[in-house]
């Protein structure tokens, strides 16, 4: 493709992302007129460039491209996120600032995905998340107060119990069991493992309902079906 043809593709989709904000790569190939592929050649030369910015955030499996000074408009494509995902965010958009060790596993977990709305500091020692709009100025001197309290979910009866072989260090078993409260003490690598497992055999992490150091309770959706799943980290389960 010519050199100046090039250019002026680059310059619609800048002033394409100037008009109308963060956007997805098929409207901005609908806007240039070319294919997907092609339109993503140009968004990595952009990017390489330094010209524009990538969401951590999908719409799907697509990424947003935007411009910088234009992060806070990525709030419209928070109806995307997943369900803790957006837990999190509704919360810290309202409490403004999330105080790390004061929030629930789930909430502890959402938080760190969400990294184009929720920004982390340092305050005595503490993490401290603050929502995209608010300045960490507004924290001196205030006493925030932390909600823990998230939306009740009904957990629904399963109607089939199975195990799931998974690599050692632990295994997962399925069972249907009544809803606990999560405790506050986390393992966030024993987490990060299940929740690999669970990315791989696809398979939706909706809500955790207990959280020790050796056990791990979840509830998924597997085929449609809401399940209790329960992971162990132990090599062997009695």
């Amino acid at each position: 493709m010519p050199i100046q043809n090039t250019l002026e593709t680059k310059e619609k989709i800048l002033f394409f992302l100037r008009r109308n904000g963060p956007s997805l790569p098929v409207h901005i190939a609908k806007e240039i007129e070319q294919s997907i592929l092609f339109t993503s050649a140009f968004l990595s030369e952009l990017l390489s460039e330094k010209k524009i910015r990538l969401s951590n955030m999908r719409v799907g499996s697509s990424p947003i491209y935007f411009l910088s000074g234009q992060e806070s408009l990525l709030e419209k494509y928070s109806i995307h996120l997943k369900s803790k995902e957006k837990d999190a965010f509704i919360l810290l958009k309202e409490e403004k600032f999330l105080i790390d060790k004061e929030q629930v596993p789930a909430i502890r977990v959402a938080l760190r995905e969400i990294k184009d709305f929720a920004i982390p500091f340092k305050k005595s020692e503490n993490l401290v998340w603050r929502y995209l709009k608010i300045p960490e100025s507004e924290f001196k001197g205030k006493i925030i107060q932390i909600s823990t309290n998230t939306k009740k979910e009904k957990l629904k009866e399963v109607e089939e119990t199975k195990e799931i072989p998974i690599e050692k260090p632990f295994n997962v078993k399925k069972k249907t069991v009544k809803k606990k409260k999560p405790p506050q003490k986390n393992n966030e690598k024993f987490f990060n493992r299940v929740k690999e497992f669970l990315l791989k055999e696809r398979i939706e992490l909706i809500d955790i309902k207990n959280f020790s150091k050796n056990e791990l309770s979840l509830i998924v959706k597997e085929e449609g079906k809401e399940i209790l799943l329960v992971a162990y980290n132990k090599k062997r389960i009695n």
